[in-house]
């Protein structure tokens, strides 16, 4: 039984093959995965009274999701949009319909597939060029065309105010990808050095080849159902604590803290509250890494440093193997696949389950996830454990 006192959890993880998978659209890998995460959880199909959906920049899947899977009458439909923030939200979302007892177990799944054969991953995102016009037409001829402009604007930001300098951002790249070595689905398992950082190419000023995430294909889905429930099955339960969102509205204007501040100090603190614990015991994070620059600002508006001391935090190694407080240690969005908020998600669950493998972290009671869409504009939060909260 189910309700508000025995908490939620996921049950269920499944993940489709990752990276540069073709010949399937975004709904087929999006079905697959709901089927791994089912299998993974030792249900079927059947046990499914829920489904949320969220799909990445190719469009699809959507709440015809339900139709492909054959599932039938379902509690819980809806096709949720927060960018890379979805993960998040559609995981606090289920657990609330759990634990009301609008839904009893509910899958959500995030799915995308921009790569083609014989094209180059910078192109996987181009659209034709719309209509420029007003504010977004005078930007658009300055040269703010993509998302790694505006995210190269609010590094520079962030180093004009805190003296942030590239080597820092560097250091984070080359931490995660010594975790990405140890993780064999990953796509880039090639240690690399700060000097190979400095000298990847520019894409956006001061952004290097290497501070920017990789274009994947694949699917990730979870299970969610009550605790008590999911102790029962085939899973180790990976429990939620807390969850919180933060949207900052900031828009990018004049006098704002576009750069310098994110939603993660908004969500980071309703979500540690609601799991009654502090930075202090979090023992590591998945942060969502679209740019080093983003891990960077996510580690200061959490509090794990001062805000404007990410950089030297960074610098002193605490985020890799061996460090104070491990991050990303699957590889993340820089180096092993970028899945949005899945990529941080799915370690998460595979770290508290204890199934990391050569880069399982030493500890790993309370776990941070956080996930940033838009430019900064959306974030999320998790806290998970392998423990029921409050045990």
């Amino acid at each position: 039984m189910t309700g508000p006192t025995a908490g939620a959890a996921i049950a269920g993880l499944g993940m489709t093959e990752l990276g540069k998978v073709y010949g399937r659209s975004p709904r087929r890998l999006a079905a697959d995965a709901v089927r791994r995460a089912v299998a993974d959880a030792g249900l079927t199909l059947d046990d499914l009274d829920g489904l949320l959906v969220s799909h990445g920049m190719g469009g699809s899947p959507g709440i015809e999701l339900a139709d492909t899977l054959g599932l039938r009458d379902l509690r819980l439909l809806t096709q949720m949009n927060a960018f890379g923030a979805t993960a998040g939200a559609m995981v606090a979302y289920a657990a609330m319909s759990v634990l009301s007892g609008a839904a009893s177990t509910v899958a959500c799944v995030f799915a995308d597939a921009p790569l083609r054969p014989k094209q180059s991953a910078g192109s996987a995102y181009h659209r034709d060029a719309p209509e420029w016009y007003g504010y977004g037409g005078m930007t658009a001829a300055l040269g703010f065309r993509s998302v790694n402009a505006f995210y190269a604007l609010a590094a520079q930001r962030h180093m004009a105010r805190y003296s942030t300098t590239s080597e820092q951002l560097g250091a984070i790249a080359v931490a995660t990808r010594r975790w990405a070595t140890r993780n064999p689905l990953a796509q880039m398992r090639e240690p690399i050095t700060l000097a190979d950082h400095q000298n990847s190419r520019w894409v956006a000023e001061p952004l290097h080849l290497l501070d920017c995430c990789l274009v994947s294909n694949g699917a990730i889905a979870v299970v969610v159902t009550g605790a008590d429930r999911a102790r029962d099955l085939a899973q180790p339960p990976v429990h939620l604590w807390g969850w919180g969102q933060g949207h900052p509205g900031h828009g990018r204007e004049r006098g704002s803290d576009f750069g310098l501040t994110t939603g993660a100090a908004v969500s980071g603190p309703v979500a540690m509250k609601m799991a009654g614990v502090n930075v202090g015991d979090i023992d590591m994070c998945q942060l969502y890494d679209c740019y080093t620059y983003t891990v960077l600002v996510s580690l200061e508006d959490y509090g794990f440093c001062a805000k404007g001391e990410g950089g030297p935090f960074a610098e002193s190694g605490a985020l890799g193997p061996g460090g104070a407080l491990p991050t990303n240690t699957g590889g993340g969005q820089l180096s092993a696949y970028y899945m949005w908020g899945m990529t941080p998600l799915s370690e998460a669950v595979i770290q508290a389950r204890g199934h990391g493998g050569d880069r399982q972290a030493p500890r790993n009671d309370v776990i941070l996830v956080s996930g940033n869409g838009g430019v900064l504009d959306h974030h999320s939060t998790l806290i998970v454990s392998p423990h029921a909260k409050g045990a």
